[in-house]
């Protein structure tokens, strides 16, 4: 089972037919929606400030989300996919954006509706991506503009894969 803590107050909130695998650690100030996977050794401190999570996204293996103590919070929307070792600090991720591996979002930095950071992208503070569009990078910068019809069949297809294979771990602890 997850270790789920509270801290100053705070308890976890999580949203019905979530998975969380049992090495994963929530922390605090944070609200999980519904349908969404938070996997392998990925912790969500909210112990400085909130973190709030839509339905349906998924946080994959070693992801670490975090905030600064009373300033910064994390807003991630629905059906985001949030890629393997992401640093995610401080930012704001729109419905059906998709976060490549290892990308490292920081405090302020807001990623459009639809819009994909590549692996590796360093999305410095204070960066605004706007939707529908691709960055990558170390600084992130822009990269193309990405077809609402393609980056829904791109991100879409993820966010509702991790769905799936979230329910292949839950049948198993049944």
């Amino acid at each position: 089972m997850a270790l789920i803590k509270s801290v100053r107050g705070f308890t976890p909130q999580i949203g019905e037919d979530c998975y969380l695998a049992e090495n994963a650690t929530v922390v605090g100030d944070v609200v999980l929606g519904e349908g969404c996977s938070v996997w392998f050794n990925t912790v969500l401190r909210g112990d400085v400030n909130s973190i709030r999570i839509g339905n349906h996204t998924n946080i994959q293996d070693g992801s670490v989300i975090h905030t600064l103590y009373e300033k910064s919070t994390v807003l991630i929307g629905d059906y985001v996919s949030i890629g393997h070792n992401v640093t995610l600090h401080g930012a704001c991720v729109h419905n059906y954006a998709l976060i490549g591996m290892g990308a490292t979002l920081l405090d302020y930095a807001e990623v459009g509706e639809g819009a994909i950071v590549a692996a590796g992208a360093l999305v410095l503070s204070n960066t605004i991506i706007p939707p529908f569009t691709l960055w990558a990078g170390v600084p992130a910068k822009f990269v193309k503009n990405v077809a609402p019809e393609q980056s829904n069949e791109i991100n879409r297809k993820i966010a509702h894969q991790y769905s799936m294979y979230a329910g292949w771990f839950k049948e198993e602890e049944k």
